[in-house]
């Protein structure tokens, strides 16, 4: 079964000698074979203005204080995948719940002033218009739009919020809504795979183990390390890598392995290195971690 790791990197992995004849393999470049050059300059962008949607009161574990989330919805927000209700409730059930990602644009902090006329901490999240919709229809996707909403904002802010929250019925925001800036690449580095894309994989095809572990294993992340187990595979010419921001599609061929999984932390695609060593049928990808 494959496993989603983050561990300590032994240093003996990135340390191993290889014989000279497989260097040339070792080293060879994997990355983007189907995308083309990355793209040096900063991507495309646009201003939105964000339509009110709904309030949501919790409070900063550390010191208490109260803080608000005003999930706002606009059309210039991609939507998700379409998830069925049933859907919802077996990847939550899952190993990997991580593996649906919302679409979401997360907003500077700002200071309001509340109903009791104490100073609070304010964060605006937008999300696809029609998604939103689908969530105040239905209290399973409200709940798990709120839970990935706060996992956004601890990962992208470094903080932690309570999960004891409260949707305010009578306020759909709190303070002002402030227009947000937001990427609009023309063609995504990784394109989403549906249902009948994913059936196209014949049903000997098999998810490897792997394991993704982080350098350094304290303080600020600067690499992630995976590490992809492929038994059968001889050659590197039989796999097909593409990365993403924070994406990993790996296929070997004739139909032997599919992966594709997300990462915790942004990564540098066009600096990443892809290893693969025919001994230990290991492959190693390299990334170097995108500060924030």
């Amino acid at each position: 079964m494959s496993e989603w790791l983050i561990m300590e990197t032994d240093a003996s992995l990135l340390g191993v000698e290889l014989e000279q004849k497989q260097q040339e393999e070792l080293y060879q470049p994997l990355l983007l074979q189907t995308t083309g050059k990355m793209q040096s300059e900063s991507p495309p962008s646009k201003v939105i203005c964000p339509q009110p949607g709904m309030c949501v009161k919790t409070s900063s574990m550390s010191d208490k204080k109260k803080v608000f989330l005003n999930i706002c919805q606009s059309q210039a927000v991609p939507p998700p995948p379409h998830l069925s209700q049933q859907a919802l409730v077996d990847l939550l059930e899952s190993e990997d719940p991580t593996s649906y990602r919302v679409p979401m644009s997360l907003g500077e902090p700002h200071t309001e002033v509340d109903n009791s006329s104490q100073g609070c901490t304010v964060y605006d999240v937008v999300i696809n218009d029609e998604f939103f919709q689908k969530c105040e229809k239905d209290t399973l996707f409200q709940q798990f739009l709120i839970a990935v909403s706060l996992e956004g904002l601890e990962n992208k802010y470094n903080l932690e919020l309570s999960r004891d929250i409260k949707i305010l019925k009578n306020r759909k925001f709190m303070g002002s809504i402030a227009e947000q800036n937001i990427r609009t690449k023309s063609k995504p580095i990784i394109q989403e795979i549906d249902s009948k894309q994913s059936d196209s994989f014949p049903s000997s095809t098999k998810r490897p183990e792997f394991s993704l572990l982080v350098e350094p294993p304290t303080g600020n992340a600067e690499h992630l390390i995976a590490e992809i187990l492929l038994p059968g595979v001889i050659s590197a010419r039989s796999l097909v890598l593409d990365l993403g921001e924070d994406r990993l599609v790996l296929i070997a061929r004739p139909s032997l392995f599919h992966l594709d999984i997300f990462f915790p932390l942004l990564i540098d695609q066009e600096n990443s290195v892809a290893q693969f060593n025919t001994k230990t049928q290991t492959l190693t990808v390299t990334m170097p971690v995108v500060s924030s």
